[in-house]
């Protein structure tokens, strides 16, 4: 089974698939992620599905963005990946119910610098004195 998650600019693509439990990130164990609140963040799903994930393998290959962006984009595939090759509907109502983002994209995106100003949407000061 392949998925992808996406947040902001980063991109993961999950592949799922029957062995003993192993997950890992861009060819490295996911117990090797630093820093640990990373770590915590992608392995939520596995956590969430418990025995159901016992007997399958992940593989995520994640790229583009920052550090929290790959990480979070990396849980997401990891959910979906989980959904699809298990078929639970019911670990799928609970990952809803817990955080929509484990299954949903976040179309929010970063806004593009306007040419009046030094920000997306600040503009510099005017001074009279």
């Amino acid at each position: 089974m392949l998925t992808r998650g996406k947040r902001k600019e980063s991109v993961a693509r999950a592949r799922a698939r029957k062995g003993s439990g192993r997950v890992s990130v861009n060819k490295f164990s996911l117990a090797t992620l630093q820093p640990a609140y990373m770590r915590s963040l992608v392995s939520e799903p596995i956590e969430m599905a418990g025995d159901l994930a016992k007997d399958v393998d992940i593989a995520v290959n994640v790229y583009g963005g920052g550090v929290m962006g790959q990480a979070e984009a990396a849980r997401m595939a990891i959910a979906r990946a989980l959904v699809k090759f298990t078929g639970s509907e019911d670990l799928k109502s609970r990952m809803k119910e817990r955080d929509p983002f484990l299954l949903i994209e976040d179309s929010r995106r970063v806004e593009p610098k306007k040419y009046l100003g030094p920000k997306a949407r600040a503009r510099f000061q005017k001074s009279y004195r």
